[in-house]
């Protein structure tokens, strides 16, 4: 796990992403469609150069945080999302879970 102070995440709606930085340069991001209430996560990366640091898991919390925060239901389309949301509750999440029937 990283210890940088400088790293951040940021919603990137013109690239429909979630961008992760570390010292203001792009190491990875998470890709989202979007509806009015739905969002889709399809892909998650990091880049080469910055992956064992834990900024994969920081950019799935701050992500799937920001969407349940905004109301969406969130649809894990990313294998690395869906993981992700099978381990960490998510506060106020609603997942609409693909090719499987829905939860009651």
């Amino acid at each position: 796990m990283t210890t940088n102070p400088n790293i951040s995440v940021i919603r990137n709606d013109a690239n429909e992403r979630y961008d992760i930085t570390v010292d203001d340069t792009v190491a990875g991001f998470a890709a989202f469609h979007v509806s009015d209430t739905h969002v889709a996560f399809t892909h998650t990366e990091v880049h080469e150069g910055n992956q064992g640091q834990g900024l994969a898991s920081r950019l799935a919390s701050e992500a799937l945080a920001d969407a349940a925060g905004r109301g969406l239901i969130i649809v894990p389309l990313c294998p690395y999302i869906a993981r992700y949301l099978e381990r960490h509750p998510i506060d106020g999440a609603r997942i609409e879970w693909p090719n499987r029937p829905p939860r009651s």
